[in-house]
């Protein structure tokens, strides 16, 4: 048998360890991009407000696991809902401070997780959590809410998933707060070592679909987040079209509520485009 010839050995000896850098680099993609916890710190009844724990199924016949909180009846805004999409850490029982403080503005709240989170079936992925989103906008909808009234609400990772949400499904606003333009921009800021733009899988592309929706917009993010920078926001609202809103709030990346009085002021503003009642269907 003929040897191969040094040339073609250092080729392949390239070839193998360019293979293992790539599968090394998605497997490293993926470990940042999420992470799920399994455990629920909480049941959702903390807030002492009635709530369903509602199991619902995609339609690749997952079984996913949300909390829906009904508004006070009494509310001029109780025909409205904030589907909650959450951020790429936890799951749906750390996310309390944000339930009650939508519940405050007089809406529903249904936030659910993931596939991989929390009580959720199956393993996150980009297009995995897109159809997360869409099966807990069926369930809404199954319970009677117009989709003209469903508000797509996005927290850092979830804005990406709201976006797209708004993409897909004929959803009656959009809200992005503490979000990314899309994953290969924030990586290469974070991670500038790492070739991220050229080699990412994991897009979130959040700033390419804001130009063709036509919905309310509303962008809410502080110049004091450390992780996701404010100008993320300031590029996200230029892609956007009327009628839109942007308003900043306090704190860093993790306590978006740290001026409470400034984020329900925002929140506010958006939700009075949405206060005539539905028509009956």
């Amino acid at each position: 048998m003929k040897r191969l010839p040094r040339l073609a050995k250092t080729v392949i000896g390239l070839l193998v360890a360019g293979l293992l850098i790539i599968l090394m680099f998605r497997w490293l993609e993926r470990s940042l991009v999420y992470h799920p916890d399994r455990v629920l710190t909480a049941t959702g009844a903390e807030l002492h407000r009635p709530f369903e724990d509602v199991r619902f199924r995609t339609r690749d016949g997952l079984e996913l696991n949300g909390w829906f909180y009904p508004a006070d009846p009494q509310s001029e805004r109780a025909h409205l809902v904030v589907l909650y999409c959450h951020g790429n850490a936890g799951n749906i029982g750390n996310r309390l401070e944000a339930y009650e403080a939508l519940l405050t503005a007089g809406v529903g709240v249904f936030a659910f997780d993931y596939r991989g989170y929390g009580r959720s079936q199956g393993r996150p992925s980009e297009e995995g959590t897109y159809r997360d989103a869409q099966a807990a906008c069926e369930w809404l909808a199954q319970r009677g809410f117009a989709r003209s009234r469903i508000i797509a609400y996005g927290y850092s990772l979830g804005g990406g998933v709201a976006a797209e949400l708004a993409v897909r499904e004929p959803v009656g606003g959009l809200v992005l707060q503490s979000t990314f333009t899309s994953i290969p921009a924030i990586g290469a800021e974070l991670y500038p070592w790492l070739p991220a733009r050229w080699i990412n899988t994991i897009r979130y592309d959040t700033r390419a679909k804001l130009p063709g929706l036509r919905l309310p917009v509303l962008i809410m993010h502080s110049p004091h987040d450390d992780l996701i920078g404010f100008h993320h926001a300031q590029t996200n609202f230029a892609a956007a079209n009327e009628p839109k809103l942007f308003q900043e709030i306090s704190g860093d990346h993790n306590s978006p509520l740290a001026n409470r009085a400034q984020y329900l002021a925002g929140l506010e503003n958006f939700l009075r485009q949405f206060e005539a009642p539905a028509p009956a269907r």
